[in-house]
C-alpha cells in the first residue's frame, strides 16, 4: 500500500490527473495539505494498469476530502479516456483512488453531480477504485516543479 506516517488526525487521497508533477504542485498550494508524493497506483480489483498519481496528506480541520475532490476535477480532462494534453495511455487515466468507504461515497456522488450538471459536455471517465497498491516514484520526481521551476506541465 502508501508509505503514509501522518499522524493521527491526518487523512490521505490518492488522485490520478495525468502528469503527476503538475498535480503535486497545484494539490501542494491548498491551505491544508500537509505533503504530498508522486509514483504509481492500482486497484486491487481487475486491471493491473499503473497510474501516475499525486497522493495527498491532508488535514481533514482544514481541509475536506470532498474540497481535495472538487480541485481534482479542475487540474485535468476528466472526460477524455487514457489521454491528458500531450500524455497518451493507460497510466495517465483519470482516476481516484479510494482508502475508505466514505472516501469511496464521496468520490461517486461528486463524479455524479458533475455528470449530471452538464458543464464539461461530455461524460465523466475518471474511475473510482480502491487504493491496493502504491509505488513512491523516483526521488527525482518528488516536487519536481518546486525544484526546477515551472507551475505546470508543459503540454
Amino acid at each position: 500500500m502508501s508509505d503514509f506516517s501522518g499522524d493521527a488526525l491526518s487523512e490521505q487521497a490518492t488522485f490520478g490527473a495525468g502528469c503527476f508533477w503538475g498535480a503535486e504542485a497545484s494539490f501542494r498550494a491548498l491551505p491544508g495539505v500537509l505533503d504530498t508524493r508522486v509514483g504509481f497506483a492500482r486497484s486491487d480489483q481487475g486491471d493491473a494498469t499503473l497510474i501516475e498519481v499525486v497522493q495527498v496528506d491532508f488535514d481533514p480541520r482544514l481541509i475536506s476530502y470532498s474540497r481535495l475532490v472538487e480541485h481534482f476535477w479542475t487540474l485535468h480532462d476528466p472526460t477524455s479516456v487514457d489521454r491528458q494534453g500531450a500524455d497518451v495511455g493507460a497510466k495517465y487515466r483519470s482516476a481516484l483512488f479510494f482508502n475508505s468507504a466514505e472516501q469511496a461515497q464521496l468520490a461517486l456522488v461528486a463524479r455524479q453531480q458533475l455528470d449530471a450538471s452538464g458543464q464539461l459536455g461530455k461524460p465523466v471517465a475518471t474511475v473510482i477504485l480502491p487504493l491496493g497498491e502504491f509505488q513512491k516514484a523516483d526521488e527525482e520526481h518528488q516536487r519536481y516543479l518546486e525544484k526546477h521551476g515551472g507551475s505546470a506541465c508543459s503540454i
